[in-house]
Formats: C-alpha cells, structure tokens, sequence
C-alpha cells in the first residue's frame, strides 16, 4: 500500500514539475541525487567524475522532464541517463577498455575454467581484502559489460530493466552478466591462488 502511494507521489511530483513547479523539480532532484550519484561513482571510480555525471543528469532532467512519459519509472530513466554519461565519457577516456575482445573471448563463457565459489558473494564482501580485489576486478571490465553488472548485480534491477536502459535485447544482457561474472570470477580465483 505504501509503495502505491510512494509511486503516486511521485507521479504528481512529475506532473507538477512538468507544469513549471520548481519546488516539486528539486524534491525529485533530492530524491534521486544520492542514488545518481553512488552509481556514477561506481561506473566512474572518480569523486569529481561522478559529480559531473550526475549534474550532467540532472541538467538532461530539467531539459528533457517533458518528454518523460512515464512508460517506464523514473528511476529507468535516470539510469538510462547516468550509464550513457558513464559510457561516453569511457569512450573518451585513453584508458578504454575496447569491449570487442571481450565479446569475442569465447573462454570468458566457458564454464569449465570458472572454477566453484565455494564462498558465498556475500561473505567475500564483508572480507575487505576480498572486496578490494573485486572491487579492482570490476575496474577491469569493459565500460559497457561494467554498468550492465552494476545495475543487475550491484543495483539489484531486473533484467527487463537493464534491457531497457542500456537498450540491448534480454539475451544480450544476460550474455553481458554471463561474461562479466565469469571474467570477475576469474580474476578473483588467479588473485586467491597467489593469495
């Protein structure tokens, strides 16, 4: 019931900042800048990237709020917004992680050289050693494999939403998760054995 309400809310706060109402345009701002933010961050790995990307957000928001539909949640979109932030400013970056080779890399899906965790995703995240070497493993994906794992894996969307805002078929994104959770698994495992 509350959920209901939250939603409605949330429409007529849209609605109203459609209409011109700054007060209502900066309640969403406030609701969605912690979230915006803490996922540039994670794409980005950079305090003052993740700050531009997040106003360069909330500037499309404000530019862009009268075309939003609602077809999808909010939420959807602004993510949608975030990751194509994070993916151009990837692309620009001399550092890019071409994700061609990734997507060709036929070991990447190969479950036979995926060895078993036998420690559950939980447990190693409280071990902060383990969660640094994840954290470094996930720096290592490809720009375009990273934001789909952050927002099925990390951000706990569902795979129609990730399909949504990164505008890739279901297969695709579950072949994007499948590559990214093998490549992390194996990075971890080569990590652990020299541990």
């Amino acid at each position: 019931m509350e959920r209901t309400s939250n939603y409605m809310n949330e429409e007529h706060l849209i609605e109203l900042a459609q209409a011109g109402d700054k007060k209502a345009l900066a309640e969403i701002v406030k609701k969605y800048e912690q979230t915006i933010y803490n996922f540039a961050f994670k794409i980005c790995r950079n305090k003052d990237k993740a700050e531009h990307t997040m106003q360069e957000t909330f500037l499309s928001l404000i530019k862009s709020l009268n075309q939003f539909g609602g077809k999808s949640k909010l939420s959807t979109w602004l993510y949608t917004v975030v990751s194509n932030h994070c993916l151009m400013m990837a692309r620009t970056n001399k550092k890019f992680i071409n994700s061609a080779s990734f997507d060709d890399d036929e070991a990447m899906i190969d479950e036979s050289s995926v060895a078993d965790w036998s420690v559950s995703p939980s447990r190693i995240i409280e071990n902060n050693e383990l969660k640094e070497l994840l954290d470094n493993a996930i720096e290592e994906l490809p720009a375009d494999y990273k934001v789909v794992f952050m927002l099925r894996d990390v951000e706990g969307l569902s795979t129609e939403e990730t399909s949504e805002i990164v505008n890739l078929s279901i297969p695709a994104v579950k072949s994007r998760l499948h590559r990214a959770r093998a490549f992390l698994r194996n990075k971890l495992n080569e990590a652990l054995k020299y541990a």
